[in-house]
């Protein structure tokens, strides 16, 4: 049966798991701030072990694509490209709303229901896009500035307003009353488990990265901050 390795670094929390068919069979996750670099292959290392499985027995790396953390998306893409030069394998790249939106599908409680993945981009600013209750992306993906009269079409629409990610605590306090009772608040990092579905989608479509070229998709361009100490 065909197996993947899952690997989702985009915010600052690190995951990895392993699927064989439809079905995990091993993961781990841990969040420590600025942790990818140093734990990431030993985590792919300990899984690959724990399962009793080698690189060659995979048949794809799926890694999350962004948006998200510049750093943590530059270790995860870097990781899996070198996995499958070496290996000789496919290599699938999942969008990071894409993962949160499969996470938000568990908290669907109506059929009218939407789901709003939200990823932290400092202040009140989010990466964002729109899902139907299927997990299927009915908008793009966006930078949203939050305040009150975000999403305000989606409360007229739906019973069910699902926000979820590590972006989604802060909308909490532009939200009246009235709307907080079709909200629901999934405060959450990406899971590289729930990669899982989208992953297994672009496999029988044969929607291969190119390994040479391939990138993360940051929606904005990094910009290094700079020292204190540089401006003394």
């Amino acid at each position: 049966m065909e197996k993947f390795l899952l690997i989702e670094t985009s915010t600052d929390a690190c995951s990895v798991a392993l699927a064989e068919g439809n079905r995990i069979i091993a993961s781990d996750f841990i969040q420590e701030f600025k942790a990818h670099a140093k734990r990431l292959v030993p985590m792919i290392e300990a899984l690959l072990q724990k399962t009793d499985t080698t690189l060659d027995q995979c048949c794809a790396v799926s890694v999350s694509e962004g948006p998200g953390s510049y750093t943590g998306l530059r270790v995860g893409v870097s990781s899996a490209k070198g996995i499958c030069y070496g290996a000789g394998i496919p290599l699938l790249g999942v969008s990071t709303l894409d993962v949160l939106a499969q996470m938000g599908m568990e908290n669907i409680t109506c059929s009218n229901a939407v789901i709003v993945p939200m990823l932290d981009a400092r202040r009140m600013e989010v990466y964002c896009a729109q899902y139907n209750a299927k997990g299927e992306r009915i908008s793009d993906v966006k930078a949203e500035i939050l305040d009150e009269n975000s999403f305000g079409v989606l409360f007229q629409e739906y019973d069910q307003v699902i926000f979820v990610g590590d972006g989604s605590g802060k909308f909490r306090n532009c939200l009246n009353e009235s709307k907080l009772e079709k909200a629901t608040i999934v405060e959450c990092r990406p899971d590289a488990r729930y990669m899982l579905t989208p992953t297994l989608d672009m496999w029988n479509k044969k929607e291969f990265k190119d390994i040479a070229y391939f990138e993360p998709f940051y929606l904005k361009d990094f910009v290094a901050g700079v020292s204190k100490k540089s401006l003394i």
